[in-house]
């Protein structure tokens, strides 16, 4: 995810905003803003964390099942948003390069929310209803993504870039931290530069 976000959105906006410093400042500034929103809406949305049960955001009287599903749309959303965007730029390699990154990513994850659940005393149906239904908010994102580009097109390095900060704060927030635990680090790290070469070379090839 890592590597798609740096090949398909951050170099993608750099470029689309002239270039030199003042797509690099562009870029700067969509990042943080994506950062920022995706921090606004982790802090205020009541959710509940997969895996050690901490819960975030307002205080609610949600059943723990809706918490898990705000938890996971939280996530998963700002991945279809870049895949959408990625695709809005007329670039198709971009858009096929973070579709990839985003599904080998989710592969496991959908394996490990409908454990957690099937965990926490769910049918194994319901386990999987959920898994599912989680994922589906990432093709509205992605149509979101697309529209807005479609939309605002001189916009564009500003909301790849916005794509890429939500992007950003989801690994270092979400996804690095869960890797790293249980004496992790090491295998995590190594697989975070795998992840690196292999999108490294489908943006060549696909480029």
């Amino acid at each position: 995810m890592l590597a798609a976000t740096s090949f398909s959105l951050i170099i993608p906006a750099i470029e689309a905003g002239g270039g030199g410093i003042k797509g690099a400042g562009i870029t700067a500034i969509g990042i943080i803003l994506g950062g920022m929103f995706l921090d606004f809406a982790d802090k205020h949305s009541p959710h509940v964390h997969l895996l050690d049960k901490r819960e975030e955001g307002n205080k609610s009287s949600l059943a723990r099942m809706w918490l898990f599903i705000i938890a996971i749309t939280i996530h998963n959303f700002p991945e279809g948003l870049a895949v959408g965007v990625g695709f809005g730029d007329e670039n198709v390699s971009n858009g096929i390069i973070l579709a990839i990154g985003i599904t080998l990513q989710n592969l496991p994850e959908g394996l490990a929310v409908a454990l957690a659940l099937v965990r926490e005393k769910y049918s194994t149906k319901k386990a999987f209803t959920i898994a599912l239904l989680t994922g589906l908010v990432e093709p509205i994102g992605a149509f979101i993504g697309l529209m807005l580009v479609n939309i605002a097109r001189p916009l564009l390095p500003l909301i790849l870039a916005f794509a890429a900060g939500a992007m950003l704060f989801v690994i270092s927030d979400e996804v690095i931290p869960e890797t790293h635990k249980n004496g992790y680090e090491r295998q995590a790290t190594y697989g975070v530069l795998i992840g690196f070469v292999i999108m490294m070379f489908l943006d060549v090839v696909l480029g």
